[in-house]
């Protein structure tokens, strides 16, 4: 029902910049708030970002706070995360994920409908 479809990822180094895309299609996007997830290898899934339906509200992860920054565009039905001043222990394989606005509180941040297929980003020291 809704199609998530990531973007932009790729091998850096540290302390360089990347920026990923998600991009959303079956649905009405500015109905979804919408969420950036990665997973490390042996590690499990956790979180990174989220935004809310109308882009006013975002929350970040401790780990990513200040270098990480999460927008939307809702005419394009994309969302995006710019990822600045890349550390190693950033390397996973980014997801983006979408649920609809107000079906679950802030709290629950890893309640998400739909799921992208992921990127990889891998940064070397």
């Amino acid at each position: 029902q809704v199609q998530l479809v990531e973007s932009g990822g790729g091998l850096v180094q540290a302390g360089d910049s990347l920026r990923l895309s998600c991009a959303a299609s079956g649905r009405t996007f500015s109905n979804y708030d919408m969420g950036w997830f990665r997973q490390a290898p042996g590690k499990e899934r956790e979180f990174v970002s989220a935004v809310s339906w109308s882009g006013a509200s975002t929350y970040y992860a401790d780990s990513v706070q200040g270098r990480f920054t999460i927008s939307r565009d809702n005419a394009k039905n994309t969302v995006y995360l710019q990822m600045n001043n890349l550390k190693p222990e950033d390397t996973a394989i980014y997801y983006c994920a979408a649920r609809p606005t107000g079906l679950y509180p802030a709290s629950m941040r890893y309640k998400y409908n739909y799921w992208g297929q992921g990127t990889q980003v891998t940064v070397s020291s």
